[in-house]
């Protein structure tokens, strides 16, 4: 039973995942679309917005435009903050571990140390390229890019979700903008954690300090994040957690922003407990939840890799609270 509750509120802005949705008032009319964009999301660079208006993902309306397109109130206006992927990713037999599989979309369940995206500094060996090998039938907006609507850090494992056909990635993005998916994860939080349970919400955006990390801002993208203690140790607290929205960085941001940064978070981290062997940051995606393009809900779980395990089970062989 939760012994207590609490919120943690900073100052919040817009919308949804990866994709932004902006509805312009009439303060707007006949303001050009990559300068209206790049107002509202004051993160983005001009330039940055005026590539994703030239790579189809800024559109009004669901219509791609050009960045010098006028606005005009009551048009909707959508902006998919993912980085672009190369349209043809070379195909790579990268092992998988395969949880669901369809026509429209795959489950996997991904190792820590495994990149999602092709980009600089990982141009391959991605799961982009593993998923290309493993089902090249792949067809998205006449592509062979998988549609990967949501990501995950380099170093956290567990499920993530892709489309295989436009139908499937329709599904996802619509269930992704409405906030319909239900997204559970494992963390290990370093210190004691009070509070039984806890709603964070708080802002992200790019620390103004170091444009290299993410931070809680005044004016960043709105970010909630809730936990539950599910077990506390010595110096550590073990949280399952969900998250409502899915900034970049979200729960590391979120943890860190309350004292209790993820153990073995070499970015916004602390110095690990005396006696724990942590090779990277204790975060797993261990629950996913939504809907198949036919309307089916489906859920999926994921335990505790070995190597998070490992820690836990020194943990326990100590003093736990």
């Amino acid at each position: 039973m939760m012994a207590q509750s609490s919120n943690i509120s900073a100052d919040p802005l817009a919308e949804s995942e990866d994709l932004i949705v902006l509805l312009p008032q009439r303060e707007h009319l006949g303001e050009r679309l990559d300068r209206y964009v790049a107002n509202a999301l004051p993160d983005l660079s001009r330039t940055t917005v005026q590539s994703l208006i030239e790579a189809g993902q800024i559109l009004v309306d669901g219509i791609p435009r050009k960045p010098k397109f006028h606005i005009t109130p009551g048009e909707v206006v959508t902006v998919e903050l993912a980085l672009p992927v190369p349209i043809e990713i070379k195909a790579e037999p990268i092992p998988l571990s395969i949880v669901y599989e369809d026509d429209d979309l795959i489950v996997i369940e991904k190792p820590a140390g495994l990149v999602v995206h092709p980009a600089p500094g990982h141009p391959s060996g991605t799961l982009a390229n593993a998923l290309i090998a493993h089902a090249p039938d792949i067809n998205i907006a006449g592509t062979n890019r998988p549609g990967i609507v949501h990501r995950l850090d380099k170093d956290t494992s567990g499920l993530i979700v892709a489309a295989k056909s436009d139908r499937g990635r329709t599904s996802l993005v619509s269930q992704w903008e409405s906030r319909r998916v239900k997204k559970d994860y494992v963390a290990l939080a370093s210190g004691s954690i009070v509070e039984s349970e806890a709603t964070i919400d708080a802002p992200i955006g790019r620390d103004p300090k170091n444009r290299q990390r993410m931070a809680v801002v005044r004016g960043g993208r709105p970010a909630v994040t809730r936990f539950q203690v599910r077990e506390r140790f010595d110096a550590a607290t073990l949280l399952d957690i969900e998250i409502e929205t899915g900034r970049t960085h979200q729960i590391r941001v979120h943890l860190a922003f309350i004292g209790n940064p993820v153990i073995g978070d070499r970015v916004y981290g602390q110095k690990v407990p005396s006696g724990l062997s942590v090779g990277r940051q204790f975060l797993h995606a261990s629950g996913l939840a939504f809907q198949l393009p036919g309307g089916r809900p489906v859920a999926f779980s994921s335990p505790l890799p070995e190597d998070l395990q490992a820690v836990l089970d020194a943990l326990r062989a100590g003093r736990p609270q």
